[in-house]
């Protein structure tokens, strides 16, 4: 066992390890499949930029890519690949994540490229000029996309001067702007064990998890940065925005700011929005689509951040009807709003709520990210039992309190994105 690390267990099979060097490392065994999950989890994305370098984290996920001291970007993407595994990125608000796939044999090979990955890349000036291509295409491909530009704008509408409105991806003006120095300079502030959460799940052992760990150079201490701090967020503007565009729909989100993931009345919101909009028995389907007719898509959504939250509902529809619609989506929040969940709905609404956080933990994926997510955002770990009994103990009095919190018409940002409806010429 290499020194200074301190490992504990959570559950069975369940191990977390906190090393000197700052890096936490957290496993989950499965041992009925025959594969490994193993991700990188980086403390640092979009909600620590400023405005003038947004899209810098995104970008730079995308360049790590591009080549390291070792392997060329065609080596990346063939090593595990080739083996039948897999290798993907993203960038979301409050970190940017690495993760592979691989068969439980191949978990060295996985881990060693991840870290080649994360810790060396070169960052060249001439993979810039290239990928800075694609990051534009993919900006151009969110603004020809209207159910997804519509979230974007509605984030800048309830933040507009404060990092959790930002686009992940960043404008076409700021990554243009943005140079391999800038890249290089979020890298060494960043990407360090110290900020680091790695996570995995699947047919493997903890102790020999942390020893390829150790092999990899993550227990090694080197004297790094203080982790990026996020601003103070401020409270959501409340408005009415319309960005008109030629489309065949109207794409309206609309939404307000909650509270962050260590809130304990999560579970109450989450409850409201299985009612509200969680699937085809949902208020809102039930009502605007198979009613009334008017959307083929409409749900609602919800989103726990460190420092905050959203919650909100989305509606495609067509520019004549799209005034109705949004009076059926307010009259069913009013409805939420004003008489909160019976008992029989809400009995039937944590069935539901409980089905599909049990149904969504069956895979070794989803196991590593719930894992990562216990040490990202500090809370106690709880067995699923635990998180299935606080469901549970909701009550229609805590239900009725968010109801009127947050699902009362007059706080919601409405986001509209389309062509005026008549009334509004």
């Amino acid at each position: 066992m290499t020194p200074g690390l301190q490992t504990e267990k959570l559950d069975d099979g369940l191990y977390r390890t906190t090393a000197e060097s700052g890096v936490t490392v957290i496993s989950e065994v499965i041992a009925s499949v025959r594969s490994v999950a193993v991700g990188i989890w980086v403390r640092t994305a979009s909600v620590h930029e400023t405005a003038s370098c947004m899209g810098i984290s995104h970008l730079l996920e995308h360049m790590v890519f591009k080549g390291t001291e070792r392997r060329s970007a065609r080596d990346i993407a063939f090593e595990l690949e080739v083996r039948g595994g897999s290798l993907d990125a993203f960038t979301a608000r409050e970190h940017t994540s690495y993760q592979a796939r691989v068969l439980d044999e191949d978990l060295p090979r996985a881990l060693d490229v991840l870290t080649d990955l994360v810790r060396n890349p070169v960052l060249r000036d001439s993979d810039l000029e290239l990928e800075r291509n694609v990051i534009l295409e993919e900006i151009s491909t969110v603004q020809d996309t209207p159910d997804d530009l519509v979230f974007d704008l509605h984030g800048s509408t309830l933040w507009p001067d404060h990092p959790y409105g930002f686009s992940i991806l960043g404008t076409a003006e700021t990554v243009h702007a943005l140079q391999t120095s800038d890249l290089k300079k979020l890298h060494r502030a960043a990407y360090h064990p110290r900020h680091v959460v790695i996570a995995a799940a699947g047919n493997l052992n903890h102790e020999v998890l942390l020893n390829l760990l150790g092999k990899c150079g993550w227990f090694t201490f080197e004297p790094g940065p203080e982790p990026a701090s996020v601003e103070p967020v401020p409270a959501a503007q409340r408005t009415h925005r319309h960005v008109e565009r030629d489309l065949a729909q109207t794409h309206i989100v609309l939404g307000t700011d909650t509270f962050g993931y260590a809130d304990e009345r999560r579970y109450a919101l989450m409850l409201l929005n299985t009612v509200l909009g969680g699937g085809m028995s949902s208020r809102l389907f039930q009502r605007v689509r198979e009613e009334l007719g008017l959307a083929y898509a409409v749900y609602s959504f919800h989103s726990f951040y460190k420092h905050t939250g959203v919650t909100g509902v989305y509606v495609g529809t067509g520019p004549a009807t799209a005034e109705q619609a949004l009076e059926a989506i307010m009259g069913e929040l009013t409805t939420l709003a004003r008489d909160g969940l019976s008992e029989d709905v809400l009995t039937q609404a944590k069935q539901q709520l409980k089905g599909q956080v049990t149904l969504g933990l069956e895979s070794p994926a989803s196991r590593m990210y719930r894992a990562a997510g216990v040490v990202l955002y500090g809370q106690p770990y709880m067995t699923i039992d635990q998180v299935l009994v606080k469901i549970g103990e909701v009550s229609a009095e805590q239900v009725a309190e968010v109801g009127v919190e947050f699902f009362e018409p007059g706080r919601q940002t409405v986001v509209w994105l389309g062509p005026k409806g008549a009334s509004q010429q």
